[in-house]
């Protein structure tokens, strides 16, 4: 069997962020984990402490921005 690379899951997580954003508009944190999760049937479960530093990631590469609000 062949070994998943910590860097493919970053990638993918990476563009299951994206189709979020793409589909659905902006959106928080939770909102875009509850979206992975429901189109996924619950396949991916996206944690906090892997969603923001996906987002970090995504924002360096300037794919896209955020703004901080209070809820």
């Amino acid at each position: 069997m062949g070994t998943i690379r910590a860097g493919n899951l970053y990638g993918t997580l990476e563009l299951l962020i994206l189709r979020a954003l793409e589909l659905c508009g902006p959106m928080h944190g939770v909102g875009i984990a509850d979206h992975i999760g429901s189109q996924s049937a619950g396949l991916f479960r996206v944690e906090e402490g892997s969603l923001y530093p996906a987002l970090h990631r995504l924002q360096a590469k300037g794919f896209v921005d955020w703004e901080w609000r209070k809820t």
